[in-house]
């Protein structure tokens, strides 16, 4: 074994092979989660040795082929059954395909080489990270796989994902495997070198174990009433060939009939209050008939729901005018169809294609392409049980449980149970893969804190309690059924429900601090007599300390963030809870670091010689921008909401008491707070393009220019916001 490490470790593609063959082992299940560890190990060590950019993004490309080829060669056989290209043909593309698949890996080798070529290996390896995670988090990989799911089997160490979800794990992960290469390479330098590395590379999984032990140990059931669950699994797959070979109604008859059968044993046999069918177990469109039989089997199910006196949830499809939806039904035995959730997150190219990329060449080329419509987002819907009782869950429709923010808005909207409805019969000839959706969908329920029943037709199904751990479960490829029984109540809070998928955020964060300090010295003038960036409020000095920037840079580059993902995701914007929480932890304790840091050197610089300090003008003076102007507006719109709400001025102090107005008229100045900040935020970085423009173009005119666009931003900033509020109101 050690001739043979050693062969790979200096042969050319053995490290990177190495690497591989750990990762596929790493990806196979249950007993071989550890070596996660330090499988990027033998790679590492031979990326250190590149000497060019061009070679470290070559071995990122190869090392991303080879990450697919190791744990998504699934994927690839599964490719290749669904288009009839065969298993080579579907690993070919996925070969292909692998940048795109697996981008992260190319991003974390430039990132990682170039950092440590100018800072050294300690800031390599945290920047590489912070690459690989944050490009995770905004790129829609088609997956959603990162390499914390590998520690799904790991009870302890998986429950750090509600602190920072499966991204937080990936970052330990790779801290680890980069702390193991520090000591690979101090290796000869005496043991007090190489010691340190390995104490930190062991600290990250003794840190999360314990706090996993922690929460294992003090965990207690939800408060309320179990909520018992069938899960119907047929084992019935291939819709297409059996319609080829019996026609579309005798498939849709013998469905029916499988599910109606096991769903009679698990009412009056097995006690299940609810009973769970899979994605697309009706394979048409549910009370929207396309035909006479489609009406009368829209009856026949209906009827057989109330017959059995429970709610049925199950996969459909839904039709409007805007397109076909993959739906989720939610019928009542006594009221029929409650409503439908459309699955928001669609399969490219099976279940959804842009619109500029189809017409008759897609259509001819790849005929299997589907054209469905996305959902809107999470909704909460109500599980009506026997005796009155309602349990408000959460349904998810196969790929929507690789999204953590679906999840958590779901918690957020008051769920209290994870519904899940999957079709992997496509992974039938795959396990693996059916394997990795299981896993993935599981963290769902640490994240969140909440129980999951996840149901396919051809297996894994399986309950989890919001430990992730199995309460009951089918194999794959059998026909079962699944009851399970756990207790449900609220989401108990959590750091993830509290902050979202916040690690990838602050991971870019911590690279455009980096990047600041590297290229865009620009971006802070250090001249005293230009005016303080718009984001927040700075004291003016002639020469800021690093310190004093890197906080303001923080502070501004989150509140541009933060303006970002309020102007682009209309589902953030009612969060005013999360936003303040974020505004408060990412800009305003920044700033105010800064202000104390810089208020410190002021008064040093008081006692020298140094020459007074130029003071802001009126209208940029932080107590006028950043204090009245909040509170003006607080004071319109707070009024406004008044009249509307309490039909009067003081009505909420009337009805409800001073508390109750006070604490409503402060969280609405803290709300104008942060969005003037966030506004300012904006201009400071368009002054600032203009600016660098300017000064790369005509570094004549750019002196003049400066103050002009500095006049703009504050007339903007009091006459843009006023006027925004008036038509709002109007």
């Amino acid at each position: 074994m050690k001739p043979a490490l050693a062969f790979c470790l200096r042969s050319g593609l053995g490290p990177v092979v190495l690497s591989g063959l750990l990762l596929a082992l790493y990806a196979q299940g249950p007993g071989l989660w550890a070596l996660g560890f330090f499988a990027l190990l033998p790679w590492l060590i031979h990326l250190n040795r590149s000497r060019s950019l061009r070679g470290a993004l070559l071995q990122g490309w190869l090392f991303s082929v080879l990450l697919c080829g190791a744990c998504l060669s699934w994927f690839g056989v599964a490719i290749g059954h669904y288009t009839q290209w065969g298993s080579a043909g579907g690993l070919c593309a996925l070969l292909l395909a692998a940048p795109l698949l697996q981008p992260q890996v190319m991003v974390f080798a430039l990132v990682r080489h170039s950092v440590r070529l100018r800072y050294g290996a300690t800031l390599g390896a945290w920047a590489g990270a912070a690459a690989w995670v944050g490009t995770e988090w905004v790129w829609p990989k088609l997956l959603g796989d990162t390499l914390g799911h590998g520690l799904a089997p790991a009870l302890l160490l998986r429950q750090a994902a509600d602190l920072g979800g499966a991204a937080g794990l990936t970052l330990m992960l790779l801290l680890c495997n980069e702390a193991l290469a520090a000591a690979w390479a101090q290796r000869k330098a005496g043991a007090a070198q190489w010691l340190k590395p390995l104490g930190w590379a062991a600290l990250g999984p003794v840190v999360l174990s314990a706090y996993g032990a922690v929460v294992v140990m003090t965990w207690a059931p939800a408060p309320g009433a179990p909520l018992r669950m069938a899960l119907v699994q047929t084992n019935i797959t291939d819709y297409e060939a059996l319609r080829e070979q019996q026609g579309s109604y005798a498939v849709v008859r013998q469905v029916l009939e499988t599910h109606f059968a096991m769903s009679y044993d698990a009412v009056e046999r097995q006690g299940a209050q609810a009973v769970m069918w899979t994605e697309t177990a009706y394979p048409t469109t549910l009370g929207q008939a396309k035909s006479e039989l489609g009406a009368e089997l829209d009856q026949e199910i209906l009827a057989t729901i109330a017959a059995a006196g429970v709610p049925f949830v199950f996969g459909t499809y839904e039709r409007d005018e805007g397109g076909e939806y993959n739906a989720a039904a939610f019928v009542n035995p006594g009221t029929g169809l409650l409503g439908f959730y459309r699955k928001t997150r669609l399969f490219f190219l099976t279940e959804t294609v842009p619109a500029w990329a189809d017409g008759p060449l897609l259509q001819r080329w790849l005929p299997w392409v589907g054209r469905w419509q996305a959902g809107n987002g999470a909704r909460v819907f109500p599980l009506r049980l026997q005796g009155g009782r309602e349990v408000p869950v959460l349904p998810m429709i196969c790929l929507d449980d690789v999204d953590t923010s679906l999840a958590l808005q779901g918690a957020r909207q008051g769920a209290q149970a994870l519904l899940t409805l999957s079709n992997d019969s496509w992974f039938r000839h795959a396990p693996q893969g059916a394997r990795l959706h299981q896993a993935v969908a599981l963290f769902r329920s640490i994240e969140t804190r909440l129980p999951q029943f996840r149901v396919t037709p051809s297996g894994y199904s399986a309950v989890f309690d919001p430990l992730g751990r199995v309460v009951a479960s089918a194999g794959l490829g059998e026909r079962a059924l699944v009851v399970g029984e756990v207790p449900v109540g609220p989401a108990p809070p959590t750091l993830m429900l509290a902050w979202g998928d916040w690690v990838g955020g602050v991971c870019w964060a911590f690279l455009a601090l980096l990047g600041l300090k590297t290229w865009g010295r620009w971006a802070w003038p250090a001249a005293s007599a230009q005016p303080q960036a718009e984001s927040m409020p700075a004291p003016t000095m002639a020469a800021a300390p690093r310190t004093v920037r890197g906080l303001q840079a923080l502070a501004g580059l989150s509140a541009l963030v933060l303006a970002l993902a309020w102007l682009l995701w209309p589902a953030w914007r009612p969060q005013a809870g999360l936003q303040l929480k974020l505004f408060a932890a990412l800009v305003l304790l920044p700033q105010l670091c800064a202000w104390a840091w810089a208020a410190r050197r002021r008064l040093r610089a008081a006692s020298s010689d140094l020459p007074p300090q130029a003071r802001p003008t009126l209208w940029a003076h932080p107590a006028c921008k950043f204090g009245l102007l909040p509170l003006a507006l607080a004071v319109v719109a707070f009024r406004l909401h008044q009249h509307i709400v309490f039909g009067g001025t003081w009505g909420e102090w009337q009805s409800l008491g001073a508390g109750a107005f006070l604490s409503g008229f402060a969280l609405w100045w803290a709300m104008w707070l942060m969005g003037v900040v966030l506004c300012a935020a904006v201009l400071r970085a368009a002054l600032e393009g203009v600016c660098w423009l300017v000064q790369r173009a005509r570094p004549d005119t750019a002196a003049a220019l400066r103050p002009l666009l500095e006049r703009l931003s504050l007339a903007l900033l009091y006459a843009g916001l006023p006027l925004w509020l008036w038509f709002r109101t109007w």
